[in-house]
């Protein structure tokens, strides 16, 4: 009998919901998020309703086409924000987390008593830059550079930006693209559709039967006049926020701990110091693998696996200050190499006789004598 192997996601106990075989992940607070998908469709379903065929009349019938394919954008990023996996980190495993506290405790030494023990920190270099690895006592695993616990999901998320209520989902490594594309194309639509909102608002009035559905139009216009407005600031605004840390290489969750500005006055060890180069890195580097689609007994503690691409610029572990001399790791001496056994000569044969050579030693031994 074949037994079927365990999935990461399936043990993982944080505060999150799977369906469609783990392909769909989601926070258990989706409320607001079903308030984005409210509004965004009621006011572009009023947007159709009532604008596009006066527009597409008078105006233009690709104001409806276009608004449309913009539409469906806005739609298909927040779902691919909302239902994907944002870089989840499988917490480690009993036996696992048992191991990391001896490793622990021996780079630690003997703490005397009532002195506070030291805090559980690695230290990783990054574009020769010392950046710390803290330790997550809730998943028992030292966090990758960037990682941080959300205490809404209550997980650890690889490269973490913030949790974002509208989307009912975190915005971590595998998903910040889709979220900034999400919030870039809501953006547009929103001016889009504000827009020609004033331009119906001003252009002469359509000649209806009754009083009636004049004021009706009219007052389904200024509903999606003021919810345009008051959306519009906080949506462009939000956008320009992100663009301006992508610009940097930078998260949200490091500009509000001040992690490379501020007292620290350290410099960002992910930035290429380019604006392009930083932009392509976030927005066009490639799809990173799901660390939760691996067996439960397939991954290391921590969920890093085989590939380095999650790690790939760190160098390897240093110890601090309070590991003990004998629990530092030495400089490895290189193996000797052995000596390879002699080769024994091989016997030089003579050559090959031939008429040119058969002449000239004729004519030296007529000569010797």
């Amino acid at each position: 009998m074949i037994t079927r192997k365990v999935r990461k996601w399936e043990k993982l106990p944080g505060k999150n919901t799977f369906c469609c075989d783990g392909r769909v992940m989601m926070a258990r607070q989706k409320g607001v998020f079903y308030l984005t998908l409210f509004l965004i469709v009621g006011t572009c379903a009023l947007f159709f309703a009532f604008e596009c065929p006066y527009l597409a009349l008078h105006l233009s019938p690709a104001i409806p086409v276009f608004a449309a394919l913009l539409f469906l954008f806005v739609m298909a990023m927040l779902l691919r924000t909302s239902f994907s996996d944002p870089g989840v980190l499988p917490r480690a495993l009993p036996e696992e987390a048992t191991f990391i506290e001896m490793e622990i405790e021996a780079a630690n030494g003997n703490v005397p008593a009532g002195q506070r023990p030291p805090p559980r920190i690695r230290n990783v270099q990054i574009n020769n830059q010392i950046v710390k690895l803290k330790y997550c006592y809730t998943c028992k695993i030292f966090r990758p550079p960037r990682a941080s616990h959300c205490s809404i999901c209550d997980n650890c998320v690889d490269r973490f930006d913030h949790h974002c209520p509208w989307v009912g989902n975190c915005v971590g490594k595998r998903n910040y693209r889709y979220f900034y594309l999400f919030t870039l194309s809501l953006s547009l639509l929103t001016i889009y559709i504000f827009t020609f909102d004033i331009v119906h608002v001003v252009m002469p009035a359509v000649r209806w039967k009754t009083s009636v559905a004049v004021f009706f139009n009219w007052l389904l216009t200024v509903l999606e006049v003021l919810v345009c407005f008051f959306t519009l600031w906080s949506v462009v605004g939000l956008t320009g926020f992100h663009t301006y840390l992508i610009s940097l290489n930078q998260t949200t969750n490091e500009d509000i701990k001040g992690s490379w500005s501020g007292k620290n006055r350290v410099q960002n060890p992910y930035s290429h110091k380019n604006i392009i180069k930083n932009c392509c890195e976030v927005l066009c580097g490639p799809t990173y693998p799901r660390y939760l689609t691996h067996a439960a007994s397939d991954v290391p503690c921590g969920g890093f696996t085989n590939d380095t691409t999650s790690l790939k610029t760190t160098a390897p572990l240093i110890p601090n200050e309070h590991t003990p001399d004998e629990a530092k790791p030495g400089v490895p001496v290189p193996a000797e190499k052995s000596p390879s056994p002699k080769e024994e000569p091989h016997e030089k044969l003579p050559p090959l006789a031939s008429p040119e050579t058969d002449a000239e030693a004729s004519i030296a031994k007529d000569k010797s004598h």
